[in-house]
């Protein structure tokens, strides 16, 4: 099962113990995903439609424990069938006067925005895989509805935004700590964990990765600089000679072509008097800039 799907699993089984709460997730979910029409008797009849059998059974139970409707309400099954593969749909139908109090559900208290939350990520929201990226989003019809969606995410302080994709209004976080916050404000703890795992799993991966680059840098840094020092010492011997030298470039020189892979602070405590890594870095300096004037056929004074 995806990530996403899972998180869906969890919602799903939580229902609200407050009435208010239970009307603010249908409303979310039927809004969503339900369609809506009024016989002419008036009474309200709804068909919410799904591919998660979770989702239908959600709502099912919404409804049997906020209007004791259950003998209103029937749950179907489609199957679509095509070249590649087949796949169910599944449809909750009830009806009944009662179902006015849905479509005028009060969203005002923070519990009810955290069920409204809640159904409509139920009703059309996806997740990607936390191991691959994060990106939480759900899908609006209108634009009307993803900025009523927009709006409550903000009161939780989530920095959602809203993108157009071909016919829908998508509402979404891309930030691993947003939809840390999200999945909370849905009571989603086991996903959360889980989400947090992750993370700090990747966490630790990405500090690795970062020293060791680091340290390859560092290591690739020395050899190429050990490198060029060689190389023009061994133009100032092979020019004019290194036994015109001062006694301390001399020293450092020869010590320098005897370790080609020794440090700096290696290289001064090997010389017959030795010096710190700045001293033996300052000589070095000198060697290279000798070797520079060397090459532009300028005499360079011993």
């Amino acid at each position: 099962m995806s990530f996403s799907g899972k998180v869906k699993e969890e919602l799903a089984r939580t229902c609200p113990p407050a009435r208010h709460c239970r009307l603010a997730e249908l409303a979310a979910v039927m809004d969503m995903s339900g369609e809506w029409e009024t016989r002419e008797d008036g009474v309200s009849r709804v068909c919410v439609r799904s591919e998660n059998i979770a989702v239908v059974r959600k709502c099912f139970t919404l409804l049997e424990k906020t209007f004791n409707i259950g003998n209103e309400i029937a749950v179907r099954t489609a199957v679509r069938r095509n070249l590649h593969r087949d796949s169910s749909a599944y449809f909750l139908y009830a009806s009944g006067d009662c179902l006015r109090a849905v479509r005028h559900a009060n969203v005002q208290a923070v519990c009810c925005k955290r069920a409204f939350l809640r159904g409509a990520f139920l009703a059309s929201g996806s997740m990607s895989d936390p191991g691959k990226s994060y990106h939480f989003e759900i899908v609006c019809n209108t634009l009307e509805r993803a900025q009523y969606l927009c709006g409550l995410m903000q009161d939780f302080e989530l920095d959602a935004r809203i993108v157009r994709r071909k016919k829908n209004i998508i509402v979404y976080l891309k930030e691993g700590d947003r939809i840390v916050d999200v999945l909370n404000v849905m009571d989603a703890p086991l996903a959360l964990m889980e989400l947090e795992n992750v993370r700090i799993l990747k966490d630790m991966r990405n500090n690795v990765n970062r020293k060791v680059n680091c340290e390859t840098a560092n290591i690739n840094k020395t050899v190429s600089a050990a490198v060029r020092q060689r190389d023009d010492i061994a133009y100032i011997r092979d020019t004019v000679g290194l036994s015109g030298l001062p006694e301390g470039l001399r020293d450092v020189a020869l010590t320098r072509l005897a370790y080609p892979d020794a440090s700096l602070k290696e290289l001064g405590e090997l010389l017959e008097e030795p010096v710190g890594k700045s001293g033996v870095n300052h000589r070095l300096r000198k060697l290279s800039e000798m070797a520079d004037k060397l090459r532009e056929g300028k005499e360079v004074p011993l």
